[in-house]
């Protein structure tokens, strides 16, 4: 991204989107029985109150009755179809992390099956992006937390700290390649996580290779433990790479949220909250529930003088439902140089 004089004026910068996480896959409802939500009525519920509070993002995962994490698309559905018609012009992003909580003491926790996580594309109706992992990495959400981060909480447990402490994320080239082409075929958007360079860099071959025809949304997810540092130099170092003609929305977790997010809102970047990635607030004085957390951050835009995009503004900054014929129009219209000229891109296979 090209940071010109200027950029930090809110004049210069998009309205801000603001992505809400209120589902909290990696905690127990007990961990904060008054925000996280285990009824079907209350998780619709939910996403209207984030709505309301000024997140035009929602990033969905789906529980039982009994408070664990769905594994059956039917919950999803349903799901997806309460929020559809709560509030209709949210964009629903559904985690493609889905159920990686353990589900007995001791057990490893560990994301879905590959074709598991393909019976996504099969959602119906569809939501409008699917998070797509790029790389199998590490995935240690204890990387950064503290002791106190966890105190009173299920991770107090050694076993769940343990099995989150050896969570990596599953996502060989052959399964992204595979994953994004059923997504794409559905008419749903590839959200990209990205925790490094890297990832970043095997975005841009799907691309080159004609894997991915779309929009490029991408997730910066600064957790350490495998993933980027929740740093300025890691975010500036990240951002150079990417093409002038994508979405970025940063993302950490426990305490270094807020200030990530701080930086991402004065960048003119996006950016995303809730108690899946963070459940108490600044000094660890209280916990703080994913709607307080976005009206702090729509707070600290107008203080800005930065805008809140509303659903419209969101949908079309993310260019929701716009996909491309050819390589060469996606690589234009996301901002990145035209392949070669009968250069070589690689050993793997072109699509076409």
């Amino acid at each position: 991204m090209n940071f010109l004089d200027g950029h930090l004026f809110p004049e210069n910068q998009q309205p801000l989107i603001i992505t809400a996480a209120p589902y909290a896959p990696g905690w127990l409802p007990s961990d904060f029985p008054e925000d996280i939500p285990v009824t079907m009525e209350a998780q619709i519920q939910k996403a209207v109150d984030c709505y309301n509070a000024g997140a035009t993002v929602l990033h969905l995962h789906v529980r039982e009755l009994d408070g664990k994490g769905s594994k059956r698309l039917s919950k999803f559905n349903e799901l997806i179809s309460g929020v559809r018609a709560a509030v209709p012009d949210m964009i629903i992003q559904v985690g493609g992390s889905i159920s990686f909580a353990p589900e007995d003491e001791g057990q490893a926790a560990k994301w879905l099956s590959d074709d598991t996580r393909h019976m996504l594309a099969d959602l119906d109706p569809i939501p409008d992006q699917v998070t797509v992992t790029v790389n199998t990495s590490q995935m240690n959400v204890t990387d950064h937390a503290e002791d106190a981060d966890f105190r009173g909480t299920s991770r107090q447990d050694m076993a769940l700290f343990d099995a989150y402490k050896n969570m990596t994320v599953p996502a060989n080239p052959g399964w992204v390649e595979e994953h994004v082409r059923r997504l794409t075929a559905a008419g749903i958007q590839s959200e990209f996580q990205c925790y490094n360079i890297n990832s970043l860099e095997s975005v841009e071959r799907l691309m080159r290779r004609g894997f991915y025809k779309g929009p490029l949304n991408l997730n910066w997810v600064a957790i350490g433990g495998g993933m980027d540092t929740p740093s300025v130099y890691s975010l500036a170092n990240f951002v150079r790479a990417v093409p002038d003609g994508a979405v970025v929305t940063v993302e950490s977790n426990v305490r270094n949220v807020l200030p990530v997010n701080t930086m991402g809102i004065a960048m003119g970047l996006h950016v995303r909250c809730g108690t899946e990635d963070v459940l108490w607030n600044p000094r660890r004085t209280a916990k703080q529930g994913t709607v307080d957390q976005i009206e702090q951050l729509v707070r600290i835009s107008r203080e800005l003088g930065r805008d809140i995009a509303t659903a419209k503004e969101a949908r079309e900054i993310c260019r929701i439902g716009v996909f491309y014929d050819t390589v060469e129009e996606s690589l234009q219209a996301n901002g990145f140089a035209p392949n070669r000229n009968g250069g070589t891109q690689g050993y793997l296979r072109k699509t076409q």
